[in-house]
């Protein structure tokens, strides 16, 4: 008790250290640890008394049971990732062994689901950000599973995000294929590709200068296209707008993105405007489909992009941040 409601990372850490300690030589039977490491001896792991090897799975979740973080054995899941996990698995769970209606993801979120529902030949919704996007589709009957890079994940067997079903979902999965998460997730990516993702949160920014930024940015959409800054050419730009399939409404003014010809993309959003300022929200995601490059460090893989949104954007200049509050 007491921790932040949040079920990510950075707020996790509690769980996210247990799930990254490192595991306790193996000297074999009856064998004690040799009584000298070297030089690295002040390096090496201090296996107290007790000590445990990392889990093999983990799980949190924020305070009323509906967003959800997976982790496994010093491997993290993102949400976009998670989601598209279980519909790539769906058939192997009881409850989605006959298919998926269609699945959903908000805007924000990796395309990683896109290429799943590509596979199985479904429908993929992207919509703004707001679980009622999701609940129009889901009370329609045309989707399954949806799921926001927040962290909520649910399906049609309730109206609202569901944190706890997603956690049984994936030891339902763990259990038939009997693999680690990390290695669900390396088997993943070779199917479909790797889609590098991060958050950067710029939080308790000055209200009227994050206003300013996202203005300066939607004023520039027009010309964006075609351009090439920083060897990135800009293919498409815009702000993104929704027209509701179940009811028609229109949901304009979602979030600035802009779209690179490798397929690579940077949105911009604000959030939380109010007394304590403005959080502006830049979304980085890259696709890698070579299985050799799927294990950069997340960060490195989107150093270019991260670049190009400060060139774009003027981060620095118009906010007066160097770095996020926070990465997830």
């Amino acid at each position: 008790g007491g921790g932040h409601p949040d079920p990510n990372p950075t707020y996790a850490d509690e769980l996210i250290a247990r799930m990254f300690a490192a595991d306790p030589p193996d000297f074999g039977e009856g064998q004690e640890a040799a009584p000298d490491f070297g030089e690295s001896q002040e390096a090496a792991p201090d296996f107290g008394e007790g000590q445990e090897a990392a889990p093999d799975f983990g799980a949190a979740s924020d305070g009323d049971g509906d967003r959800n973080m997976i982790v496994g054995r010093r491997f993290i899941v993102t949400p976009s990732d998670s989601l598209a996990v279980l519909a790539a698995n769906a058939a192997l769970v009881p409850g989605y062994a006959k298919g998926l209606k269609g699945v959903a993801r908000s805007m924000p979120t990796s395309a990683a689901v896109d290429r799943v529902a590509a596979h199985l030949g479904i429908a993929c919704f992207e919509t703004p950000t707001g679980w009622k996007f999701f609940g129009n589709l889901l009370d329609a009957g045309q989707v399954t599973l949806c799921g926001e890079e927040s962290a909520g994940t649910g399906s049609d067997h309730v109206r609202e995000k569901d944190g706890l079903w997603a956690v049984l979902f994936w030891l339902n999965i763990l259990a038939v294929r009997g693999e680690s998460v990390e290695a669900i997730l390396q088997d993943h990516w070779r199917r479909f590709g790797r889609n590098y993702y991060s958050r950067h949160d710029y939080e308790g920014v000055d209200s009227a200068a994050a206003d300013e930024l996202i203005a300066q940015l939607r004023a520039s959409l027009a010309t964006l296209p075609g351009q090439t800054i920083g060897g990135a050419t800009i293919e498409s730009a815009d702000d993104f707008a929704y027209t509701d399939p179940v009811d028609a409404s229109v949901s304009s003014a979602q979030g600035v993105r802009i779209g690179l010809a490798d397929g690579s993309r940077i949105v911009f959003r604000l959030s939380g405007t109010g007394t304590e300022g403005a959080t502006l929200r830049v979304y980085l995601e890259r696709f890698e489909a070579d299985p050799a490059r799927h294990a950069i460090e997340t960060q490195q893989a989107l150093a270019p992009l991260i670049a190009l949104a400060e060139k774009l954007a003027g981060i620095r200049q118009r906010i007066g941040r160097s770095e996020p509050t926070v990465i997830t």
